[in-house]
């Protein structure tokens, strides 16, 4: 089972940097994502390709005609939350205020009911796990924001599972599709987005396909926009992570999309047989 999803966000949404913090920040620069997103439906579209599409409720108020556009072309759509806070460093309070209007802006956008959630840099913790909580309350049935290894900006480490699961937490339950992992010489590797599938090269990456029966693929418009300006407040290993790769990246992509058949989360789901997958409780 091979998923293809997108997080849509613009290329300064980055994570813990002062500069990139709030809207306000986000003012100083260009915005770069019609072009990217252009790039990218065309080429699905091109391969007759599915993915799931978790759009930012501040791109859906800012660019509603990319997210029409992805609509219209049947994609899915799902929250990447409102303005790409990470989860952890809000209130439970401030945290529902951003789902409700993040799934608020999306749907009254595209008229469709908004089912599934990812956190900004999968930012879910043990010490945040009352996310699940707002989710299901929210009438959210599907999350993929566990990461299960350790990472910047979170990792539930002990998760106890890199397929689709039944996560639990404090009387709620949610449909989990994880980030997968591969263990190689004991350590953890994850290939299928991001930086990881801008710093190996593809040999490496085809071989890990071809040996994992689930892989959830998470990338951004930005991993593919090798002209990006650089954000100068960025430390030497931050701006590693963030543009290593980038000139090569939509070429990889294209290679993938070409070489494996996807599905979107939607499809996934109905794959799936519920009532056999792992039931992983946490936060106890």
């Amino acid at each position: 089972m091979n998923i293809l999803t997108f997080d849509i966000e613009e290329w300064f949404h980055i994570l813990d940097n002062d500069s990139t913090k709030n809207e306000l920040d986000w003012n100083k620069y260009e915005y770069r994502l019609e072009a990217n997103m252009n790039r990218i439906l065309e080429l699905l579209s091109k391969n007759n390709q599915r993915a799931t599409f978790f759009v930012l409720g501040w791109v859906a108020r800012k660019f509603p005609e990319v997210v029409k556009e992805i609509n219209s072309l049947d994609f899915e759509i799902a929250t990447h939350s409102d303005l790409h806070q990470l989860a952890y460093n809000q209130t439970k309070t401030e945290f529902k205020t951003d789902l409700e209007q993040s799934i608020k802006s999306i749907e009254d956008l595209i008229g469709k009911k908004v089912r599934t959630y990812r956190a900004p840099g999968f930012s879910v913790t043990n010490e945040n796990l009352w996310v699940y909580e707002v989710l299901v309350n929210q009438g959210i049935e599907i999350d993929c924001s566990i990461f299960p290894a350790l990472r910047a900006h979170g990792g539930l480490k002990h998760y106890g599972s890199s397929e689709p699961s039944i996560l639990e937490f404090n009387g709620c339950s949610i449909k989990e599709f994880p980030i997968n992992v591969e263990s190689i010489l004991g350590q953890k590797i994850i290939f299928s987005g991001g930086g990881y599938f801008r710093l190996f090269p593809y040999w490496f990456i085809k071989k890990m396909m071809n040996e994992s029966k689930y892989v959830m693929t998470y990338f951004h418009p930005r991993d593919f926009d090798s002209e990006q300006p650089m954000i100068k407040e960025l430390s030497l290993v931050r701006k590693f992570k963030s543009y290593y790769g980038l000139n090569k990246s939509f070429q990889k992509l294209e290679s993938l999309i070409t070489d494996y058949n996807f599905i979107d989360i939607h499809e996934a789901e109905k794959i799936v047989k519920w009532e056999n997958v792992k039931k992983v409780s946490v936060g106890v």
